[in-house]
């Protein structure tokens, strides 16, 4: 099962409203979630973005790949950074235990 974080749409006609959800990659854009990780706004100046950073950090340690715009929303909110470095240091720590 490849799973997916991406933006779920929510809000009335024109005034849209996102929630970031991690969900089955096979499920419909607004159907079926596996767990909400933060919502994004983009009517407010600036748009407005939160995000859990410890779930989305475990999911992304899970596989889970974002889709594009929630690519971007997380790397603004410096989550991408923030898992990269984690992947760096585990592989440092695998390397120095051989």
């Amino acid at each position: 099962m490849s799973v997916k974080i991406r933006l779920r749409r929510m809000g009335k006609k024109k005034q849209p409203f996102y929630r970031l959800v991690v969900a089955d990659s096979r499920s419909p854009r607004d159907g079926r979630f596996i767990d909400i990780i933060g919502s994004y706004n983009p009517l407010t100046q600036p748009a407005e973005v939160k995000v859990d950073e410890e779930k989305a950090l475990d999911w992304l340690k899970k596989g889970a790949q974002p889709s594009l715009t929630a690519k971007k929303i997380l790397s603004q909110a410096g989550i991408l950074a923030k898992n990269a470095a984690s992947k760096e240091k585990t592989k440092e720590n695998e390397t120095d235990a051989e």
